[in-house]
């Protein structure tokens, strides 16, 4: 039972998706992005704008909603969870115009800066998981020959 196919191949996956998750560069991405959303998640009342609650309530849920996304709460599996990465992406972009979106008078130097800077950095943080996931290792012609 241990060499069917099947089996063989469903282990390489998880193997694959084991060596992707235990480099120090995606444990450093993953810990960075966790960072990243609690700080978003905090930063209103942080950086001194909790009274903007549109914008306000808008960090607090894209912030934890970063944050999972992007500390593996969801995806253990790089290879087949790289689109959640991109939808990392997406949420940093959307911090970045956020202040200007969100409605009502959002946009002091104070909120656009923070925004901005986090930001620019969950979106960093995000390709750099793409990247990570896109980098699977051996080809699937090599996965499947056997092994002496």
């Amino acid at each position: 039972m241990e060499t069917h196919p099947d089996i063989v191949a469903m282990r390489n996956r998880h193997e694959m998706a084991e060596r992707a998750t235990s480099t120090p560069k995606a444990q450093a991405v993953e810990a960075l992005a966790l960072l990243t959303g609690v700080y978003l998640a905090a930063s209103p009342w942080i950086a001194g704008f909790q009274n903007l609650s549109a914008l306000a309530v808008n960090n607090l849920i894209v912030g934890i909603a970063y944050a999972l996304l992007m500390s593996g709460g969801f995806g253990r599996a790089y290879e087949r969870t790289h689109s959640m990465a991109w939808a990392a992406c997406a949420l940093g972009a959307w911090t970045i115009v956020s202040p200007w979106v969100v409605a009502g008078d959002v946009s002091t130097t104070r909120t656009v800066v923070n925004n901005v800077i986090v930001g620019i950095v969950g979106l960093l943080l995000g390709m750099a998981a793409s990247a990570i996931a896109n980098d699977r290792g051996p080809s699937r012609g090599e996965r499947g020959r056997s092994m002496p």
